[in-house]
C-alpha cells in the first residue's frame, strides 16, 4: 500500500476510527493516542490483510483490538486509588450536568465502560448500526451469536446500576 492510497484509507475510514478510540477514553489526549497507535498498527498490518472481508471491517478490527490492547495496558497501571477517585470525579460531574440527555449519555457511558472489553466491543458495533453479519465477521462469532450476546448484554446494562 503507497502513502497515498493510506492517507485516503484513513481519510475514509477516521470517523470509524475516532468512535471506537472515543469508546474506550473520553479524554481527547487518550483518544488522540488510540487514534495514532491504530494508525501505526494500519499502517504496519495493511501487507497482511487478505481481503477476506471489507475494508472497513478489518479497520474496526485493528481499531478494537488497538484499544483493548490499550486499556488492558492502562487498567494495569492504575492503582485502586487512583480508580477511586476517577469514580468520585464522575459522580460529581455527572451531579453538576445540567441537561438530562448529557446525564443518560453519561450514565450510558458508565455502564458500557463497566461491560468486559468483548462485550463493550458488540455493543460499540450495534450503536453503529452494523448488521448481527458484520458485528459477528468483526469480532469473531456467528451472527446468531451476536444477537445472543447483545440479549444479554442489553439485560445487564438495564439492570447494572
Amino acid at each position: 500500500m503507497t502513502e497515498k492510497e493510506f492517507a485516503r484509507l484513513v481519510r475514509e475510514q477516521k470517523e470509524t476510527i475516532y468512535t471506537v478510540c472515543y469508546m474506550f477514553s473520553d479524554n481527547p489526549d487518550e483518544v488522540s493516542d488510540l487514534f495514532q497507535e491504530t494508525l501505526i498498527n494500519l499502517w504496519r498490518g495493511f501487507r497482511r490483510f487478505r481481503g477476506d472481508s471489507q475494508v472497513r471491517t478489518y479497520v474496526w478490527r485493528v481499531a478494537l483490538n488497538t484499544c483493548i490492547s490499550a486499556d488492558r495496558k492502562r487498567k494495569r497501571r492504575l492503582s485502586e486509588r487512583r480508580s477511586d477517585a476517577g469514580l468520585e470525579n464522575l459522580s460529581a460531574s455527572l451531579y453538576e450536568a445540567e441537561a438530562a440527555d448529557i446525564k443518560q449519555a453519561r450514565l450510558l457511558h458508565d455502564r458500557i465502560a463497566r461491560l468486559g472489553m468483548f462485550d463493550r466491543a458488540i455493543v460499540l458495533l450495534w450503536l453503529e448500526d452494523l448488521s448481527y453479519e458484520e458485528i459477528g465477521a468483526i469480532v469473531g462469532i456467528s451472527a446468531r451469536n451476536v444477537g445472543v450476546r447483545l440479549f444479554r448484554i442489553k439485560e445487564e446494562l438495564k439492570h447494572n446500576k
